[in-house]
């Protein structure tokens, strides 16, 4: 009888165990099938998938580019950045801006507004796929004969160093390529700007399967449009990876002093 109700006994906790592993699995799974199934509308997703898709961008952790004189390397889940030249070395630990450098060949002042600028940019659209956002359409930009329909993003109240910040995502008609994004800066002063920026995204480069800038035009502004182009910016050397980046190299360095 004994042996009997031992038996019983092994039997119910291997089914307890069994019912909990199964809750845990549904768990996670639904975790899972839920970051997968984030929907977004129509407009932007259909820009997401002409480059590379959405989901293949959130399978990367890590990203690192060259543009002029600076290499920039980036923690795609944590944002951590550092920006390494011959004259500084610009970083971002995850919770403080930090600057190095032997003389102010770098205004400090500059250092927090600069160190993730040209990262978002640069991973134009996929950094709109972030949480917080949201989404409307607008009217089209005609430019040179063509029009673009546009896609307004703006931020919840606190999402980043400037939540009052927007963008205007214009993609191509017929490949639904981001071809233009126009960008207002409100960073240090507290207040929506209706002043847009343009920037072209006039050349791509596939990186293994997802589509990243290699050149971006910035151009005059006359009546709120885009006129004449003022001056680029090339990117070379880009390299993307599912690798997750060691943390230690974000940390300030003796020499480095946090910025404000």
């Amino acid at each position: 009888m004994k042996k009997i109700i031992f038996l019983v006994a092994v039997a119910i906790f291997a089914l307890s165990c069994k019912e909990k592993a199964q809750e845990a699995t549904s768990t996670v799974t639904e975790e899972v099938t839920n970051v997968i199934e984030k929907e977004y509308p129509a407009a932007i997703a259909s820009v997401f998938k002409a480059h590379g898709g959405i989901q293949k961008w959130n399978d990367m952790n890590y990203l690192s580019y060259t543009l002029g004189d600076e290499r920039h390397t980036v923690d795609l889940k944590s944002r951590k950045t550092l920006i390494q030249t011959d004259k500084y070395t610009l970083g971002f630990d995850g919770n403080k801006v930090w600057l190095a450098q032997d003389s102010t060949y770098f205004q400090p002042q500059r250092a927090r507004f600069y160190h993730n600028l040209m990262f978002y940019f640069y991973a134009m659209p996929f950094v709109l796929g972030d949480d917080g956002i949201t989404y409307s359409d607008v009217p089209a930009l005609t430019f040179e004969g063509v029009s673009y329909p546009g896609t307004k993003i703006s931020f919840g109240s606190g999402v980043g160093d400037a939540p009052d910040d927007e963008y205007i995502v214009y993609r191509n008609p017929k490949t639904n390529q981001m071809e233009w994004l126009a960008y207002t800066v409100t960073y240090g002063k507290n207040e929506k700007s209706d002043r847009f920026n343009y920037i072209k995204y006039d050349q791509w480069a596939d990186i293994d399967g997802v589509q990243l800038p290699s050149v971006l035009q910035w151009y005059k502004v006359e009546d709120g449009v885009p006129t004449a182009m003022s001056g680029e910016r090339t990117f070379t050397a880009a390299t993307i990876s599912k690798n997750v980046p060691d943390a230690s190299k974000f940390e300030k360095p003796v020499n480095g002093e946090f910025a404000e």
